[in-house]
């Protein structure tokens, strides 16, 4: 489950994945952020924040569960993430975010279907715009989101980073 959070990010982490850096962010509460970047800010790598030590010690925890099981994933060993969320957003982009994480490994939807899933139809555009604000590539899986034809739609990090994640979870391990 993903629980909504206002507090900001007070431990982040750079590391090295199959598909470019990835920046990890978390409270004390959970992984608030989780981006693909281009470049490494070498004084950022592990940089903590004003707070307590036991905050920076949990959220540095949940730093290292989500790098323990984006490793599994990348492995074809790990097909649901168990890190607890905590990202910022509104009540609305909570529910769309949950059910992308509902949606099973290896299968893609359309807006529309999410729109159906958290019973609200009509806000198909909604749901694109909040699937877009999606701070947590990869375990959101908003990657799965195809266009109503099947075709595959635009995607934050490009679409051959899309397609490449969408492979690694159509693939037999």
């Amino acid at each position: 489950m993903m629980k909504i959070n206002n507090q900001k990010p007070i431990y982040q982490q750079i590391e090295l994945s199959p598909v470019g850096y990835l920046k990890l962010q978390a409270s004390k509460l959970g992984l608030t952020h989780l981006q693909v970047i281009n470049d490494v800010d070498a004084d950022s790598i592990n940089d903590t924040h004003d707070a307590s030590a036991s905050s920076i010690t949990q959220a540095k925890k949940h730093v290292q569960q989500a790098i323990t099981e984006l490793n599994e994933y990348f492995a074809g060993k790990r097909q649901h993430f168990e890190v607890t969320l905590a990202a910022t957003g509104t009540v609305f982009q909570h529910e769309v975010w949950q059910a992308l994480r509902e949606l099973p490994f290896g299968e893609v939807c359309s807006y529309g279907d999410i729109a159906n899933n958290i019973n609200r139809p009509k806000a198909v555009r909604a749901v694109g715009a909040a699937n877009g604000a999606n701070p947590i590539a990869i375990i959101v899986p908003c990657h799965r989101v195809i266009g109503k034809n099947g075709t595959l739609t635009g995607y934050a990090y490009g679409l051959k980073m899309k397609q490449d994640l969408l492979s690694l979870e159509s693939s037999d391990s």
